[in-house]
């Protein structure tokens, strides 16, 4: 029977594969996230921007619109589509609420807050 322990430098070199193995699956790691960075900044960049303008939609196709708000509002429900300067007076002179947190009204000039 062989009791011989293994030499300490074939262990040695056992240990450095073993940890060389680690060190490449941790830089696969950082590559992968790196990555996953990149996408997620490319698809941050190639978001249009934000619309200005609000319109709030009712419930269902029929009904007129609910409100008019400021793109950035808080307040705007998910059935809001961004419009244009424009048409955000237009609604407005066409009876469409403003919204009363973020005063669309107001910033358009059409009344004094």
């Amino acid at each position: 029977m062989n009791d011989s322990p293994v030499p300490r430098l074939d262990f040695l070199h056992f240990l450095t594969r073993v940890q060389e193995q680690d060190l490449d699956r941790t830089r696969r790691w950082i590559a992968a996230e790196e990555e996953r960075q990149q996408e997620k900044e490319r698809g941050r960049q190639a978001r249009p921007p934000a619309p200005e303008w609000l319109l709030e939609r009712g419930l269902d196709g029929h009904t007129p619109p609910v409100y008019v708000h400021v793109g950035d509002c808080h307040m705007a429900g998910k059935r809001s589509r961004g419009i244009t300067q424009e048409q955000a007076r237009q609604a407005l002179g066409d009876q469409v609420p403003a919204c009363t947190h973020c005063r669309p009204d107001t910033e358009l000039g059409i009344i004094d807050g």
